[in-house]
């Protein structure tokens, strides 16, 4: 029950202008791949409704936002280089 009210909730809070763009992409595609018989229109068609009724993108919850690796509390440790020099001849 608990997971019906919050689809419910997610279904019916938050529609911005991605969210609507995407219902009307996925309803307009829809309706041409009926009309054509096109069923890879069809499959994009419902991968777009499925993003507006779901509120997701493709990024998914993070987007496209790259994990940080830093840890806060850690050290840099000293760093010996030795030179190469190329022989002359």
């Amino acid at each position: 029950m608990e997971a019906f009210v919050n689809f419910r909730q997610t279904l019916l809070s938050n529609w911005h202008f991605m969210r609507w763009l995407r219902l009307g992409l996925g309803s307009f595609v829809g309706y041409q791949s009926i009309m054509a018989h096109d069923p890879l229109a069809g499959f994009i068609a419902a991968f777009l409704l499925f993003q507006a009724v779901s509120n997701t993108g493709c990024g998914g919850v993070g987007g496209c936002a790259v994990p940080s690796l830093a840890k806060k509390n850690s050290t840099v440790e000293d760093v010996e280089f030795e030179e190469v020099k190329a022989e002359k001849k």
